[in-house]
């Protein structure tokens, strides 16, 4: 086979590769909800960001479902080789206008100089938290560059002090916070090692049809009707912007919503549209 052949098959082999690397899910662990039953002196408490979760992989950051950002050169420079697990953030209460920035297929090298990686674990370490957790201050001691992390972890007596923490940081526009059993090895999936501790509860639903705005909404949508993954239907018609109103989630796509508590029917307690999934963005599509 000649040369030039050669290296092009060669290079076509390894772009297949990488990309089929890239589509493939990082084995991340998963947080259950905080149901109060725990010994809090157990864990490390930190500040759940609005932002986008990403793993870097060594080389470059991936998403949750494995396709890559498309962050500049000099974002990711000074980066350790080893594997990291995180959030791109810009800001409280700033989760679109980061996903506009993160999603795009070629960066825009303005709006990245505002965004930072926030890294709270070493995937492949196989020390307990608390001892990851010096290797990540040892790493950010070591950086060198402004885009690069450590979020802040700290800990509680009891819960008391906990709802203490909580309420301080949702008055500050916080989501709320999140908990790190000090003895847990990093490992994929949803468990108890990992609690997430809100104001409320949130949950996924499919967008089935929209209803009519009524006074000042007439000619938006006043309300979506959603199902559940079990097949539950109910309205929301809180939580949604006019802008949002005017062009609502798209039939069929996912949205997150927030609820207090449910009734005897099981229907969450004033559900409030929180936002469309992360992967359902470029759904949304305008009232007619």
């Amino acid at each position: 086979m000649p040369y030039s052949i050669s290296l092009l098959l060669a290079t076509y082999l390894l772009s297949i590769s990488l990309t089929c690397q890239a589509d493939t899910p990082p084995p991340l662990t998963l947080a259950k909800t905080y149901q109060g039953q725990t010994d809090l002196t157990q864990y490390w408490v930190s500040e759940k960001l609005d932002g986008v979760r990403a793993y870097w992989n060594g080389k470059q950051l991936i998403s949750r479902q494995g396709n890559p950002f498309i962050a500049p050169s000099w974002f990711t420079k000074n980066f350790p080789d080893e594997a990291l697990d995180g959030e791109l953030w810009l800001g409280r209460g700033k989760f679109q206008a980061l996903l506009s920035i993160v999603r795009k297929k070629q960066a825009i090298e303005s709006e990245w100089k505002q965004v930072r990686y926030f890294i709270f674990d070493l995937p492949q370490s196989n020390k307990p938290f608390s001892k990851r957790l010096k290797q990540l201050q040892q790493l950010t001691a070591l950086y060198r560059g402004d885009y690069l992390k450590l979020v802040k972890q700290f800990q509680v007596a009891d819960k008391t002090a906990l709802m203490q923490a909580l309420d301080k940081i949702v008055e500050k526009g916080s989501e709320g916070l999140m908990l790190h059993h000090s003895d847990a090895l990093y490992h994929a999936g949803r468990n108890s090692d990992l609690l997430k501790v809100k104001p409320y509860y949130d949950a996924e639903a499919r967008v089935l049809a929209y209803i009519p705005g009524k006074g000042k909404y007439t000619g938006l949508m006043g309300a979506i009707l959603v199902e559940t993954n079990k097949g539950l239907q109910f309205k929301i018609g809180s939580g949604f912007t006019d802008k949002q109103r005017s062009t609502p989630p798209a039939i069929n796509s996912i949205i997150t919503y927030t609820y207090h508590g449910k009734t005897l029917k099981g229907i969450p307690r004033f559900a409030s549209f929180l936002r469309i999934r992360e992967q359902e963005q470029k759904s949304n599509h305008p009232v007619k």
